[in-house]
């Protein structure tokens, strides 16, 4: 039996979809279509039921994936006893995270990875919503909301430090800030209420009166900018603002909020040697920018410095 139609039979079973395989395989979705029905040919059963929303095991299915998730249980392990292939690790690896993380932190980071592993094939979803693990969405999602239940491998990756701040154009031409009270009199940036994808990103509740918002986005750093440009005082992330000598921090030691960043990916893919290889390269990354992402660190946004 050949194992290359077994990893495509593997990949179907976990994604649902044959586009969904194909992509995380890096092939056509005709050859994932072509590859499983040289399988089910040469094992003379129906392994899949083709349905409008996607590919559903029959029973014969059902009861060859678990040999088939030992049989490359086998495989990663041998990998890994040989360090000498991990030159071969290939395939597609899709990771989605927030906006402002993605783009400013992981989108540097990746490209160390992709000289680590050539082969690797990087999907970065950098989006100003919630990535969904159950549609298939990604493969590792890192996000602000911690599931409360699910068949995830769920890990805490790291706290980060929000601050407020404006711009030095906006100071100027506004009453003092020396003090929390006086942040009533003056104009803020903030979200779109009722786009917001995570209660966690609820700030200024108790800061201010919601009718000094004068400018709202979705996007953090459509919101950076526009503070910037001396749109008002905003709410943002150390790891973007700090490095952007455009702002100045604003009541460092009296307001100040710690957010944290989860990491989850579908327990399925623990023993996928692509996953769990990129898994433990984020887990790095952000243990080295620690003090970045917790406004300890005084270096500007510099892609490079977050390429390692």
């Amino acid at each position: 039996m050949d194992w290359d139609n077994l990893r495509y039979f593997l990949e179907v079973a976990r994604a649902g979809r044959l586009t969904s395989a194909a992509r995380r395989l890096n092939v056509d979705h005709t050859t994932v279509s072509r590859r499983l029905q040289a399988l089910e040919k040469s094992m003379g059963m129906q392994l899949f039921v083709r349905e409008p929303g996607g590919y559903r095991l029959t029973e014969a299915g059902r009861n060859l994936l678990p040999r088939v998730e030992a049989m490359e249980s086998a495989s990663v392990a041998i990998q890994q006893s040989l360090p000498d292939l991990d030159h071969g690790l290939s395939g597609q690896v899709r990771i989605g995270a927030t906006e402002g993380y993605g783009s400013v932190m992981l989108a540097g980071q990746l490209a160390g990875l992709g000289r680590r592993h050539p082969h690797l094939n990087i999907d970065l979803l950098a989006l100003p919503r919630a990535v969904q693990l159950s549609r298939h969405e990604a493969d590792i999602v890192i996000t602000l909301e911690r599931p409360e239940r699910g068949p995830f491998i769920i890990t805490r990756l790291t706290d980060y430090l929000l601050r407020l701040y404006a711009a030095p154009s906006y100071l100027d031409e506004h009453p003092p800030i020396t003090a929390r009270d006086d942040l009533q009199r003056h104009r803020f940036v903030s979200y779109v209420d009722d786009l917001l994808f995570s209660r966690e990103l609820l700030f200024l509740d108790g800061l201010v009166d919601s009718r000094t918002v004068a400018l709202r986005s979705t996007s953090v750093l459509a919101q950076q900018e526009a503070v910037a440009a001396g749109a008002g005082i905003a709410i943002l992330p150390a790891f973007t603002a700090d490095a952007d000598p455009r702002l100045q921090v604003l009541l460092p030691e009296q307001v100040s909020f710690t957010r944290t960043f989860w990491m989850l990916m579908p327990i399925e893919f623990k023993d996928v040697a692509r996953m769990r290889t990129t898994w433990d390269f984020l887990k790095e990354m952000a243990q080295t920018h620690q003090a970045r992402l917790l406004g300890q660190a005084a270096d500007a946004y510099n892609p490079s410095s977050t390429s390692a």
